[in-house]
């Protein structure tokens, strides 16, 4: 569950006049013009939207859902059916940035579904995220936030292969992640987790076990679409390495201690 502080403030102004918190998924989907769920897979998302106690079931016409979890397009799209038959609006608002970014308010929003809902909806967007991209009516929302993780998967593949090669060979640990935060390659990925690498401080923001999840679904969509994807294959196998020498609830980032492992490094 993401909380953003500029969100906390209105529920807190909201209690503050004497709203109680609801008891049920159902109670909140009858009382709300818009429903925002932020969920970890699948089969959850599938419960919460669609259960008899779930949104849609109990939605009101014309209310919008605004869905932020990374789930699969081929769930979303059984959602916007089920949704579109209720006459509830479903809205996907994926989103990318960290926590420090999600702290700000300044996320980036991918959004798509009906764009009657995107207008009714893009304030309480504007209030997570600081860029806010409308990217058709269907699942491209969903498609386009599993293109951004892969990326990010693969470059905590490259980072860990980066620096245990230079470790191995007798760069030093700190000077080696300082020139990779003032070179080319400095990507918000690379600057965000620099100073937790300096400290080899692994503590989850994203914990490999759900970074595993993602690339499952990118792998899914991948094998949906014929598009081979042998780099995010070979991550998707350095992954579950890490997670059977038991570092799977460590941050996805730790893929360095697993390359470090498969080295020979200390």
């Amino acid at each position: 569950v993401m909380a953003f502080d500029r969100v906390q403030d209105r529920l807190d102004e909201i209690v503050s006049r004497g709203a109680a918190p609801a008891g049920s998924v159902a109670q909140v989907a009858s009382e709300s013009d818009v429903v925002v769920t932020s969920l970890p897979n699948d089969r959850i998302f599938r419960a919460v939207a669609l259960g008899a106690e779930g949104v849609v079931e109990n939605a009101r016409r014309g209310a919008v859902l605004m869905d932020t979890s990374t789930v699969s397009a081929t769930v979303s799209a059984e959602v916007a059916q089920a949704a579109l038959a209720r006459g509830v609006q479903y809205l996907r608002t994926t989103v990318s940035g960290n926590g420090v970014v999600a702290a700000a308010a300044a996320l980036t929003v991918m959004a798509s579904g009906p764009q009657a809902a995107y207008d009714l909806a893009l304030p309480l967007i504007n209030t997570i995220g600081r860029r806010a991209f409308y990217l058709g009516q269907a699942e491209e929302a969903r498609l386009m936030k599993l293109a951004v993780n892969l990326m990010i998967s693969v470059s905590a593949g490259m980072i860990g292969e980066a620096l245990t090669l230079g470790r191995k060979s007798g760069l030093d640990w700190s000077k080696m992640l300082e020139v990779l935060a003032s070179s080319q390659v400095a990507s918000p990925m690379v600057l965000y987790k620099t100073p937790p690498l300096k400290e080899r401080d692994f503590t989850s923001t994203m914990s490999a076990i759900t970074q595993t999840k993602d690339v499952d679904l990118i792998l899914d969509c991948a094998a949906q679409s014929y598009v081979p994807l042998p780099l995010t294959s070979a991550v998707r196998g350095m992954f579950q390495g890490l997670i059977s020498m038991g570092g799977g609830e460590d941050d996805y980032i730790a893929l360095v201690k697993h390359v470090e492992t498969l080295s020979g490094v200390a």
